[in-house]
């Protein structure tokens, strides 16, 4: 259990980082775009303002996939699933919190499953509030 605790800890970590990392480059990325906006007086609902936030939502959808596969890869690695869909599949119902039968899972990595759902939720809240934050800061202008 202590190894599983270790392992789980870790890729926690390495998800916080990676998602502070890919929120931190959208908003960098909507600083210069907001920039833009202003200096052309550009509408935040234009064609282009709408692009942006569709951009920003695929840049979302981007990160929590590649935290989805790190997931998937650790499971994969270490035997606890068949094979890569299994794995991805997995990792995607048990990180958006949906719901799976872990029966599939290897039961020492169950632990890690776990974790990997309450982990989910919190970066999933996390891009929420980010996206929020866009979606009223385009309603003021």
């Amino acid at each position: 259990m202590i190894a599983q605790l270790a392992i789980a800890t870790a890729m926690v970590l390495a998800t916080v980082l990676i998602h502070g990392g890919g929120l931190l480059l959208l908003a960098r990325l909507l600083r210069l775009e907001q920039r833009e906006e202003q200096t052309e007086r550009v509408s935040p609902l234009s064609p282009r303002g709408v692009t942006v936030t569709l951009a920003v939502v695929l840049g979302l959808f981007a990160i929590h996939g590649i935290e989805i596969w790190l997931y998937a890869l650790l499971y994969l690695g270490a035997g606890a699933l068949p094979d890569l869909h299994t794995a991805v599949y997995f990792s995607t119902i048990t990180y958006g919190t949906v719901g799976y039968d872990d029966e599939g899972v290897a039961r020492a990595w169950q632990l890690v499953a776990a974790i990997e759902g309450i982990n989910g939720v919190l970066l999933l809240g996390w891009s929420t509030a980010f996206f929020v934050g866009l979606l009223a800061r385009l309603g003021r202008r």
